[in-house]
């Protein structure tokens, strides 16, 4: 995995303040892979409460990566109770890494 510590820490205190307690954070994409060089960070977020308003808290969840860990390509996906099943999901699943 292609992620410090400092790096680490910073994803879970942001998927904590943003989505409380017990949201997960899961690494996929081409960081998972400690062979490649560069890419972009790829984060599924997952909480078990439902979000009133996925744009405001993909957005906070943005906002607050970014100033913990500088100007950097970052993808989010968000899993709560009503996200219908997907293919990238699943993929973001059986492929990444919980933090």
């Amino acid at each position: 995995m292609r992620l410090t510590p400092e790096q680490i820490e910073a994803i879970k205190q942001t998927a904590s303040t943003v989505l409380g307690a017990d949201a997960r954070v899961t690494l996929f994409g081409s960081r998972v892979d400690d062979t490649k060089k560069g890419g972009d960070i790829d984060l599924l977020f997952e909480t078990s409460q439902r979000l009133d308003n996925r744009a405001t808290t993909m957005g906070a969840l943005y906002v607050a990566l970014i100033r913990k860990l500088g100007d950097r390509k970052i993808d989010i996906l968000i899993k709560d109770p009503a996200t219908p099943p997907a293919p990238v999901l699943t993929i973001a699943k059986q492929t990444g890494i919980q933090l």
